[in-house]
């Protein structure tokens, strides 16, 4: 499955030859080089290990020098690893892969992490609803009551309460790459993906909903 890691820039709109106005996400993405090639000879399943952004020499440690070494490659920030499950798909080592190997109008599928929201209540967190907010409550934003106090005399596991929220990997499916711009490594894909800007993104083509 041809994938491809990238940079979230941010939001902005484009028109189509229609004039109608097409909300997109602008992705810096690639170029990725192929550091390694697993085959089930060797590790037991195929795969092809991509890498992504410059890394200095100094911030490397020895194990991954001398991976890159093998690879005849500089240190790279960030490696990700495509499972090759299609009859007849290969990759070869040192091989780079850029926007353009994309196909404009082909849909895809975007992994990103999620912006991190801290500890949150469950009004925030689970979309509860708040207590009253005059005649002298003092149950405003509290939760309401967790468990019944005779029987079972617990909270069930899996209750619904304050806690981390946010900074969970994330999927959207099925969205279009409506603009390549080559020059630029720019991908403009409809609708958001997840994550900050500045975030990781890994883009392959759609696994669901695919026209073929």
């Amino acid at each position: 499955m041809l994938t491809i890691l990238g940079k979230k820039v941010g939001m902005t709109q484009i028109f189509s030859e229609e004039g109608a106005v097409i909300p997109v996400t602008v992705v810096e993405a690639g170029p990725v080089v192929v550091s390694q090639v697993k085959t089930e000879e060797t590790d037991g399943y195929n795969a092809a290990q991509i890498a992504y952004g410059d890394k200095k020499e100094s911030r490397t440690n020895k194990p991954m020098k001398g991976h890159f070494a093998k690879a005849q490659l500089a240190p790279k920030k960030y490696l990700a690893e495509i499972r090759l499950t299609e009859e007849g798909e290969a990759y070869e080592l040192g091989q780079t892969i850029t926007v353009a190997d994309f196909e404009e109008g082909k849909k895809l599928d975007v992994t990103g992490t999620s912006k991190g929201k801290g500890t949150q209540g469950h009004i925030k967190r689970w979309g509860q609803a708040r207590g009253p907010m005059s005649h002298g409550s003092k149950h405003h934003r509290l939760a309401g009551a967790l468990a019944a106090g005779t029987y079972p005399s617990r909270v069930f596991k899996g209750n619904k309460a304050m806690g981390r929220m946010g900074r969970d990997t994330i999927t959207v499916q099925n969205v279009v790459l409506v603009k390549v711009i080559a020059d630029r490594n720019l991908m403009l894909i409809k609708g958001a993906v997840p994550g900050p800007k500045g975030g990781l993104l890994r883009i392959q083509y759609a696994v669901k909903g695919q026209d073929k």
